[in-house]
């Protein structure tokens, strides 16, 4: 599943998102969702959140 949708997202769930820093280069950092930070349904880019070791980016991937 893509995480583009807010509704498919949800606190607990493993995620992968890309970084700030990361996204010319398209790496992925894997890490499980604490705070849903972007307020609209969906996002083209994915929805912004933050991981509970306080990362923060745009989820592109869910895991499970």
């Amino acid at each position: 599943m893509n995480g583009q949708q807010r509704a498919s997202i949800r606190a607990g769930l493993e995620v992968e998102i890309v970084l700030k820093q990361d996204q010319r280069s398209g790496k992925l950092t894997r890490g499980v969702v604490k705070d849903i930070l972007t307020n609209s349904a969906n996002h083209p880019h994915g929805i912004k959140v933050r991981l509970e070791d306080g990362q923060v980016g745009r989820v592109k991937n869910i895991i499970g």
